[in-house]
């Protein structure tokens, strides 16, 4: 019977992490659309690989929201491949383009300390872009990881954040620290602090407010976070997260460019990737910010927000499977 049961907790992961990419496949239907669909019949219309070819090239990348860097930086790869390598026909140089995309979007190992250690994570982000709903989700996922996790509402400008947060943190199981609307941050985040260390929570994770308009008030409500987080829990290990709406394109780089100004930013969450032509973004923020992408949400429920991959992002992308044994499915 444990034999059985240690099986079946194998294979699920597996069948998870394949529906995962079936369903990235699926919600980057419209970004292929807008972009992959260009290449291939700029690859098909095009007999030789000369400037027109690449000026085309560079027009279809950066109207897909990839990004003036990031775009320039691929096809001064490709350029130098193709001289290299001697390649003539612009279908032959398709698998290197993906490659140079790919190469565009490591921005060195993505740690996850966070889901190891004892950790408080800030997620930070504008109203309308899915912020509280990711903190729910993140919570469900450290959850079913067997963390003990302690929620903090301190997102008290705006008025539904805090049930909106409740509901996710009983749909999670996990326990919520809230204060009311108008209430100071620094003293939710002080109380869940308290919280997180009477209940021996392993990951305290804080929903704080993002008002962009008014960036000094943000800097000193996080500076007064940090402040508190410093003192009352210093060997917690601290990740700060900003939630970007992907469907948004050029307007989530830059709010991640205002973010980045004000808080040490460590990831990013990207949301409401399905149904958007503007999922290149990725690639932009990526390469224009060194900041990585860890998480990217392709749908409603606690399981479609997973760890970013470049790799199978890029492969979803261009629709690139491998045969039988897949390997592009692995995302944790």
């Amino acid at each position: 019977m444990d034999e059985m049961q240690g099986l079946e907790t194998a294979e699920q992961p597996k069948q998870e992490k394949k529906g995962f990419f079936a369903r990235l496949v699926s919600g980057l239907a419209k970004t292929r659309d807008h972009i992959v669909s260009g290449i291939d019949a700029l690859f098909s219309g095009f007999s030789s690989i000369d400037d027109e070819f690449y000026e085309e090239l560079e027009e279809i990348l950066i109207m897909g929201d990839l990004g003036v860097h990031a775009t320039e930086a691929i096809l001064e790869t490709l350029k130098r491949r193709v001289k290299e390598e001697h390649i003539k026909e612009p279908a032959a140089c398709k698998e290197l383009l993906i490659e140079s995309i790919k190469e565009q979007m490591q921005v060195g190992e993505t740690a996850y300390r966070f889901e190891t250690e004892r950790a408080v994570v800030l997620i930070i982000g504008v109203n309308g872009v899915g912020k509280t709903t990711s903190v729910g989700k993140l919570a469900g996922k450290l959850k079913s990881q067997g963390r003990k996790v302690v929620l903090a509402a301190a997102d008290t400008f705006r008025a539904a954040a805090g049930g909106q947060l409740k509901e996710w943190a009983n749909r999670a199981g996990v326990d919520m620290i809230g204060g009311q609307e108008g209430a100071d941050p620094g003293s939710v985040v002080y109380d869940a602090v308290a919280a997180a260390k009477a209940r021996n929570a392993d990951v305290l994770l804080c929903d704080t407010a993002g008002r962009l308009h008014n960036k000094k008030n943000l800097m000193e409500e996080l500076r007064k976070i940090n402040r508190i987080l410093e003192k009352e829990y210093p060997d917690a290990y601290r990740e700060t997260l900003v939630v970007l709406d992907a469907t948004t394109g050029q307007n989530a780089l830059a709010q991640a460019k205002q973010f980045a100004e004000v808080a040490d930013i460590t990831g990013i969450i990207l949301t409401k990737m399905d149904g958007t032509a503007k999922g290149g973004i990725a690639v932009a923020i990526q390469s224009e910010l060194a900041i990585p992408v860890k998480y990217i949400g392709v749908g409603e429920t606690i399981d479609d927000l997973q760890k970013f991959n470049a790799e199978q992002f890029v492969n979803a992308l261009f629709d690139v499977r491998e045969k039988e044994g897949d390997t592009h499915v692995d995302i944790e």
